[in-house]
């Protein structure tokens, strides 16, 4: 117990070094950007002496070291300034959005797993059928295919030739007004579920399947591949065969011994699919015009909002290095042969 504390601690400590390092980056190049932030915050009419005013406001007439002080006290109160965008505080433009990105993070990286370990496992227990083969060409398909490439794709052949699907936005307009979901969580398919909105719940999961299956193509593949890999490896182990030649039933012996030993590297693979698709979805969210961070962000981008643009980038790599202990503790749990060090 001492030894996990002590990990953490350490991981803890190299984290806050990584974040600090990460800001000062991210800092100094989105200040170095040609651009007039206070022209920008005032809009297009703005005249000399209200920029004048702006600038002092903004403390844009200080040293650029000093700015980056000043965002660094603020940030560590949990201020990340005022988005030059919209004139709203950048944290809250962040907390209003990450539900709706979070929904489909949770989403589709639930696809991406369960499917991934399923078609792993079977690719290793079927090795060199032409299923395996299949397996092993479509991860490659969905690891090499751009996400926004495949996002169109499929809006083109569900929406557009089958119907199947709608193409944009989490719910219906009509439904705002007919069914509207009681707000809890800010994930519409949660709060339509507990509390009894059949008709928006169905509406919702049909908004996100086609958006999830985007998100979802890229892990699916990685996970996929490294489940296979480890499977092989484990399947050919001499505890394997002794249970096998015990007359362990084979399911048993597939599913139990050797997926739980093999589970190690597969979690990993998804813990940084996770955290890739923390800014993975960006792309998504913007082809399905999905109202979450990922839309927020490039719109900042393309108005030079260094603020939002700051704070979501730290977001992000909080976000990351969270991830990433959390999946070296599970491995640890899993695994008693890892030791945390």
């Amino acid at each position: 117990m001492l030894a996990k504390l002590d990990y953490i601690l350490k991981r803890l400590v190299m984290s806050a070094l990584v974040l600090l390092g990460l800001s000062v980056i991210t800092f100094t190049l989105a200040r170095v950007v040609p651009s007039d932030p206070a022209a920008l915050y005032i809009g297009p009419r703005a005249r000399p002496e209200q920029i004048e005013a702006i600038t002092i406001k903004l403390g844009l007439d200080k040293p650029l070291y000093i700015q980056y002080l000043y965002y660094l006290r603020d940030a560590l109160r949990g201020d990340l300034q005022t988005s030059i965008a919209t004139k709203r505080p950048v944290v809250q433009e962040i907390t209003e959005r990450l539900p709706s990105s979070l929904e489909l993070l949770a989403v589709g990286m639930t696809m991406a797993t369960v499917v991934g370990v399923i078609l792993g496992v079977l690719s290793a227990r079927l090795q060199g059928s032409p299923f395996d083969v299949l397996v092993r060409v479509l991860s490659l398909v969905g690891v090499s295919l751009p996400a926004f490439w495949l996002a169109l794709l499929l809006q083109i052949i569900f929406y557009r030739h089958l119907g199947w699907f709608p193409i944009t936005g989490r719910l219906d307009t009509t439904l705002r007004f007919t069914h509207p979901i009681e707000p809890i969580t800010g994930l519409y398919l949660f709060d339509s579920l507990v509390t009894g909105n059949w008709v928006a719940f169905k509406d919702a999961v049909w908004h996100i399947v086609l958006p999830a299956a985007t998100l979802a193509a890229y892990p699916t593949g990685l996970v996929a591949r490294m489940t296979r890999a480890t499977m092989l490896e484990v399947l050919s182990q001499d505890y394997i065969r002794t249970a096998r030649a015990y007359g362990v039933r084979d399911l048993f012996v597939t599913g139990v011994y050797a997926l739980k030993n093999a589970l190690g590297p597969t979690l990993t693979v998804v813990g940084l699919s996770l955290a890739y698709a923390l800014t993975g979805t960006f792309f998504v969210e913007l082809v399905f015009n999905w109202p979450g961070l990922g839309t927020f962000t490039v719109h900042s981008l393309l108005k030079v909002d260094y603020p939002a643009i700051m704070g979501v980038t730290l977001f992000a790599a909080v976000g990351y290095v969270v991830i990433n202990l959390i999946v070296d503790l599970l491995q640890a749990w899993i695994d008693p042969r890892i030791s945390l060090g």
